[in-house]
């Protein structure tokens, strides 16, 4: 998948410090909202491991990590991951985090809905979701303008890094929603 000068693709094995660098660039923004790729990468050989049960959960279609690349650059400028899939419904949860330095610019919006409308031709998902804490305005916004509708508010759902327990708004879209 295209799109300015940027490329989404599967994470690969290659992209092992790649990746380790946007986690370290971003830790402190990631920290209270993707506790597990944080507490997992603390070290480049931490980040080896966790890279690899990623990509071998993807061989196992339980879990589907992709990078967003900036081309120009060669420089991964944001993630991208299916997680909670369930092939009964089929339906997938949607995660993404852009690195600080690209962020505000546009780019994850974009890039956003077209790993959407790829997820829901490419895997056959009927429906996709996102959780997000009402601070994440960034994450809103960009799920409401790829057509996500707020379905309503998950309370005390998630645990924060720094053990504080949060609601969360539940975003969904099915695949005849139209934009």
């Amino acid at each position: 998948m295209h799109f300015d000068h940027y490329q989404i693709r599967p994470l690969a094995s290659e992209d092992l410090e790649s990746y380790y660098q946007l986690v370290e660039r971003n830790r402190e923004r990631l920290a209270n909202f993707f506790t597990g790729t944080v507490s997992r990468t603390q070290t480049y050989e931490a980040t080896k491991e966790f890279l690899s049960d990623m990509l071998n959960r993807a061989e196992q279609r339980t879990y589907f990590p992709f990078v967003i690349v900036d081309t120009d650059k060669n420089q991964l400028a944001g993630f991208l991951d299916l997680k909670n899939i369930d092939w009964n419904l089929p339906k997938s949860e949607v995660g993404c985090y852009m690195d600080e330095a690209y962020a505000g610019k546009g780019i994850a919006k974009k890039a956003f809905g077209l790993f959407c409308d790829y997820c829901f031709k490419e895997f056959g998902f009927h429906k996709l979701f996102l959780r997000t804490h009402e601070s994440n305005v960034a994450a809103r916004r960009a799920a409401e303008s790829c057509g996500f509708q707020q379905e309503g508010i998950i309370r005390q759902d998630y645990k924060t890094t720094s053990g504080e327990i949060v609601d969360l708004i539940y975003y969904g879209k099915l695949v005849t929603d139209k934009m």
